[in-house]
């Protein structure tokens, strides 16, 4: 299958350089089979075990808020709703593993992220060290640097396909300002014409035996590369360049922290200001607490002695939220949509009735931009589900995670709540776009 591979325009003229390329060729031809024969699943490494220095801080900027989001849940959150990523590795200091493990992997919900494991010195050993968790059915492994929190599904996607047609692929940018090479004393050298250059981001994805190969080599050479890519290259291995976003940006110091805000801004208002329309809606439903239920909240089914009573699965949580959707677009509230005398909503998911709200607003030119809600409950505590149940709100309404915000609080033991008789919840949800008529 010589289509499976693109030997390097320049290969190395050295016979171990030719030895290398060889050895690129029958893996990368070799593999393309299994990859077309079998379903292989695509694991992402992230290293996010650097220490941050150039931050001027004492906090790492993995961890530093973005938006009020730590850069590292950002950055995860895209891969964890990523239908391309089977798995995700992440790379954390040593001494934070604890942490990362029970702060991200658990109470933060993703699911994916199924190894958590000790950096390396360099960035490269860290890769490596991950490296040596994939299993047989890894097919394509791809990295992504932790800090580059704006990465898109759809830059995702490009680099995958790449990696499966032509073994090694990143993503990057052309040089847009004019270069110049610079002498280590300040004085200008020459104008290097920047045609043919490119600003050089992550993710870079690779067929697991070509990455594996590249770094055994590297390791043996004592050779350390600024990039992954660049040690397929040295074996002679050809990588293609998918064109990424300028939004992908690296926040490695305060002024990349500060441009990030910048994005996240301009996302928002890109979102809400269609024909200069912003809209605001306000939910809130309630329901008894009853014995034979299944407690269901956010779509998750919670374990718990009791659950809601209704017409539908009584999700109280959905219900707000669908009531603050349908409010800020003018069509009323569930019961209008969804009367409970219909037998055909007789115990439907709250999730089936959200999934049809977002395409009712939709329909409506409407963009659901922000939802921040609460439930009130006694007991039990929701703690561990809020992240999944924000998840699934994403999820059904094709927005962003970080654009769902569910929180939980007890009534203190005050009223029918407090008595644990019931639950409440509220909902607040921006919309952009729709009309003023």
């Amino acid at each position: 299958d010589t289509a499976a591979y693109h030997p390097h325009p320049n290969p190395p003229p050295s016979s171990r350089g030719r030895s290398f390329g060889t050895f690129y060729e029958v893996v990368n031809r070799g593999f393309s089979y299994i990859l077309r024969a079998s379903i292989m699943k695509t694991v992402a490494i992230i290293p996010a075990g650097g220490a941050g220095q150039r931050m001027g801080g004492r906090i790492p900027k993995q961890y530093l808020p973005l938006g009020g989001i730590p850069v590292l849940v950002r950055t995860l959150q895209v891969f964890q709703k990523s239908p391309l990523i089977d798995e995700i590795f992440l790379v954390a200091p040593e001494g934070d593993i604890p942490e990362v493990r029970e702060a991200v992997a658990g109470k933060r919900g993703f699911s994916k992220v199924s190894v958590v494991v000790a950096g390396g010195a360099e960035r490269q050993d860290s890769v490596r060290n991950a490296l040596a968790h994939l299993r047989e059915e890894h097919g394509i492994v791809l990295v992504h640097d932790a800090v580059r929190p704006f990465v898109s599904e759809e830059l995702i996607r490009c680099v995958v396909d790449a990696a499966e047609a032509d073994g090694a692929a990143t993503v990057g940018v052309p040089v847009k300002d004019t270069v110049k090479e610079v002498h280590p004393a300040g004085w200008v050298i020459k104008t290097v014409t920047r045609e043919g250059l490119w600003l050089t981001h992550t993710p870079q994805a690779f067929r697991k035996p070509i990455i594996l190969a590249a770094h055994e080599r590297a390791k043996k050479d004592g050779f350390h590369g600024t990039d992954d890519a660049s040690l397929v290259e040295r074996m002679g291995g050809a990588v293609r360049m998918v064109p990424g976003d300028c939004d992908n940006i690296k926040v490695t110091t305060p002024e990349d922290l500060a441009l990030g805000e910048v994005i996240i801004r301009r996302l928002f208002l890109n979102c809400g200001r269609q024909e200069g329309v912003m809209r605001i809606g306000f939910g809130y439903d309630s329901h008894r607490l009853v014995a034979g239920r299944r407690l269901v909240l956010g779509g998750k089914t919670i374990p718990y002695e009791r659950g809601m009573q209704g017409h539908s699965d009584a999700d109280v949580l959905l219900h707000a939220v669908c009531d603050a959707i349908l409010g800020a677009i003018g069509e009323g509230d569930i019961g209008r949509q969804f009367p409970d005398t219909d037998h055909a909503y007789r115990d439907i998911s709250s999730m089936t009735l959200l999934d049809r709200v977002g395409t009712l607003a939709a329909a409506k030119d409407c963009k659901i931009c922000n939802i921040d809600s609460t439930i009130i409950l006694e007991k039990p505590k929701l703690a561990p589900y809020l992240g999944e149940m924000a998840e699934n709100i994403a999820g059904i309404l094709r927005i962003p995670p970080e654009r769902v915000s569910v929180k939980a609080k007890t009534n203190e033991g005050m009223g029918l709540v407090g008595a644990g008789e019931g639950a409440a919840a509220f909902a607040v949800v921006t919309v952009g776009g729709g009309s003023d008529s």
